[in-house]
């Protein structure tokens, strides 16, 4: 089954010019368009898309606030924002509202392709963009912290392994797959594994929710001068 696709961008030509790039690739489907974010809303709702390319600038309710509004109430729907230049204070609000990638409009065709599909399986990419970006992952851990604090009460209990616990705990420092592979010498797809198993114990769609599933549990700390 193929990957349906919503667009939504208030410049038609510009929509077009995606959805016939999308139309060369059998397994993606452009199910429908939209030009504002109430639309957009409302199109999700009738249509059921599996990824929306939604742009970040949009009269009246804007894409991110768009996208805050269809990861609530959809949330196995992912949201691709699109971007006319990389900004941190978007990067930051991006990954707030929940989107799973945040690309400037400039990519190519085939890397566009490539975004869809991944998202389309789930994955959250934006959380790659962290990697180059130290302030925005800085004020990223700084929420992870605030939200932590808000937990009345620690659940010491966890069903996690304590080389999955440890795992975590890196990826909440803000490592990479290959930094942690490199710490504790074992191999990238090992990592991989670890973390595959970590979502699905805590049934949780991408590192940046066991994250703060985890903190808020008590079982990793970040420390002040993170």
């Amino acid at each position: 089954m193929g990957i349906k696709v919503l667009l939504v961008d208030d410049h038609p030509l510009f929509r077009q010019g995606v959805s016939h790039a999308l139309s060369n690739f059998p397994d993606l489907e452009v199910v429908g368009e939209a030009s504002d974010g109430q639309a957009a809303i409302r199109l999700v709702d009738k249509l059921s898309p599996d990824v929306v390319v939604v742009d970040i600038n949009l009269e009246g309710l804007n894409g991110l606030e768009a996208t805050r509004v269809i990861r609530r109430r959809y949330p196995n729907v992912g949201v691709v924002i699109l971007t006319m230049h990389e900004d941190d204070e978007q990067l930051f609000n991006a990954i707030k509202a929940g989107a799973a990638a945040y690309v400037t409009k400039d990519t190519s065709p085939d890397r566009l392709v490539d975004i869809i599909r991944r998202v389309g399986k789930g994955e959250y990419i934006i959380n790659e963009n962290l990697i180059t970006k130290p302030f925005v992952a800085s004020r990223v851990l700084k929420q992870f912290r605030d939200l932590a604090a808000l937990e009345d009460e620690e659940n010491l209990f966890t069903p996690l392994t304590s080389r999955e616990v440890e795992i975590l705990d890196c990826i909440a420092r803000g490592m990479s797959n290959k930094e942690i592979a490199r710490q504790m010498s074992i191999s990238d797809q090992t990592v991989k594994n670890h973390i595959t198993s970590i979502l699905r114990k805590l049934a949780v769609n991408d590192r940046t929710q066991a994250v703060i599933y985890a903190l808020k549990r008590g079982w990793i700390k970040i420390n002040d001068e993170t």
